[in-house]
């Protein structure tokens, strides 16, 4: 006879265990401020503040905007949220006023949780996590144990360009396939510098606690800090951009070696392309077996992972497919013979359930008559004969150029290598001659030598690869996230 597997453990439930099981142990720390909270300290902020939620009428099913910095608060409401049935709805506090006032509109959150000043900026009702503490000490209803329909709900702009939701097909339950990925476990100390708006380091903090580990925040990104505070707190699992990598490994060298990282036994690295040469680096300075590279979006309908060592052998992948499938496909969405570029189109397996549904947005289908449903995020890839996936760009960033796909993503790791160069993005605007000229924007010196930059591009690139115009601007060119911004980017050279 075979037993039926047993049913998943709720996160509510997880927390809740481990502030009895072990009530003393650290949770989550501030490094900003050195504060650290007890899981038992964590879940009896995190019981209130459900409570107070309650009292302001939120109920299973809906969704609770968070819009704080990374902090101890962030962590509490977050799981008040689950506490009492809802979704979390983690929010960037940097956005422009129309788009979150947009977003909330598409959200219709039971409660949103900021402070006074978010509040007056965004012209929005908030409420703080210390108010909702007081109310839930005067709450005298019961609060209910109910699960979370959905694990959460995410904005982003992605392949649309449009702000969207992407609610969680998920409840809001342990996840033991996906802690076995991200190789977390109740010893784990992760560190977490970028903001938990944005859905891997959020993912980085709860999949860390759903395990009884120790979570240590950042407020914001500071490349020696995180080196400071691997020593301090003997982080174990780190989460990095490209864009924190490169950072990190600019700092000069007697400033690397000056900290203890031997603790690290997992970086994550994800969120745009990592130039090889980078990457490279990173495997010199912690070992190839603790760099790990996931690649997969948001929406999670397909995902592929490689470690330092396999990309040791494998310059340039992002890795097998490890959950879900994808297939690389022509502009007819004919399979493409391996080796060739194709879009990416990608779909849960059949014995998986739904992985999440957009608030605000349509997803990009496709079913080439087979009853078979694929969706894409844009991205162009091409796979070898064992399967392991290698990144060209994404569909939208692609540039013509006199009937040639060029590919933005190689263009910039050519140009980061450069010494003066610290960071680049790379658009296309519009040409009579090819339709599409290549234009780099890149954060250097003001008195870089660009002809020293152009030749240096004549050793890495082909000439129609090679940028026609080169741009020195100190504007952000990606978002924090670590995301390059090439459309907003373009249509701010073009005035869209």
């Amino acid at each position: 006879m075979t037993l039926p597997a047993p049913e998943p453990e709720w996160l509510a439930h997880a927390y809740r265990r481990f502030a009895v099981e072990q009530p003393d142990r650290p949770a989550v720390t501030d490094a900003t401020t050195g504060t650290t909270v007890t899981w038992k300290e964590l879940v009896d902020r995190a019981e209130l503040a459900a409570r107070g939620m309650a009292a302001r009428g939120a109920k299973q099913g809906d969704l609770v905007t968070i819009a704080l910095w990374n902090s101890v608060d962030f962590v509490v409401a977050d799981l008040a949220t689950w506490f009492v049935g809802a979704t979390p709805q983690p929010l960037s506090q940097k956005l422009a006023v129309p788009e979150f006032q947009a977003i909330l509109e598409i959200a219709k959150p039971a409660v949103v949780v900021g402070d006074e000043a978010l509040s007056e900026h965004f012209g929005a009702e908030m409420v703080s996590v210390a108010h909702l503490e007081r109310d839930g000490a005067a709450y005298d209803g019961e609060l209910p144990d109910v699960l979370a329909p959905s694990l959460k709900a995410p904005t982003s702009g992605g392949s649309t360009g449009r702000p969207k939701i992407i609610l969680s097909g998920l409840p809001a339950i342990v996840d033991d396939a996906g802690l076995e990925i991200w190789r977390i476990d109740n010893d784990t100390v992760s560190l977490v510098s970028a903001p938990m708006h944005h859905n891997a380091p959020h993912m980085v903090m709860y999949q860390t606690l759903a395990r009884g580990g120790h979570v240590v925040l950042m407020d914001r990104f500071e490349p020696e800090q995180v080196l400071s505070n691997i020593e301090k707190y003997r982080c174990t699992l780190l989460y990095v951009v490209p864009i924190m990598m490169r950072r990190m490994w600019n700092l000069p060298e007697k400033v690397r070696s000056r900290y203890d990282i031997s603790s690290i036994e997992t970086v994550w690295h994800m969120g745009a392309p990592c130039p090889a040469w980078l990457k490279e680096h990173w495997i010199e300075w912690f070992g190839a077996e603790p760099i790990m590279e996931l690649y997969a979006g948001t929406e999670s309908q397909a995902i592929t992972v490689i470690n330092g060592v396999e990309w040791l052998t494998r310059r340039g992948s992002v890795g097998q497919v490890v959950s879900g499938e994808m297939v690389a496909l022509d502009e007819d969405h004919n399979p493409v013979p391996t080796g060739t570029p194709g879009e990416l189109w990608m779909r849960r397996t059949p014995d998986k359930d739904e992985t999440y549904h957009y608030v605000g947005a349509d997803a990009k289908l496709l079913d080439r008559g087979d009853g078979i449903v694929w969706e894409s995020l844009g991205d162009v890839g091409q796979f070898d004969d064992d399967g392991f996936l290698y990144l060209h760009d994404r569909k939208t960033d692609m540039i013509l150029v006199g009937g040639v796909n060029v590919f933005p993503a190689e263009i910039e790791a050519a140009l980061d290598k450069h010494p003066a160069i610290t960071s680049s993005a790379v658009i296309g605007l519009p040409d009579e001659e090819y339709g599409n000229r290549i234009h780099a924007i890149v954060h250097a010196d003001p008195g870089t030598d660009l002809d020293d930059v152009h030749r240096h591009l004549v050793e890495h690139l082909s000439p129609h690869k090679r940028p026609r115009t080169i741009e020195i601007n100190d504007e952000p060119l990606r978002d924090d996230a670590g995301k390059a911004r090439r459309s907003a980017l373009r249509a701010e050279r073009l005035k869209i």
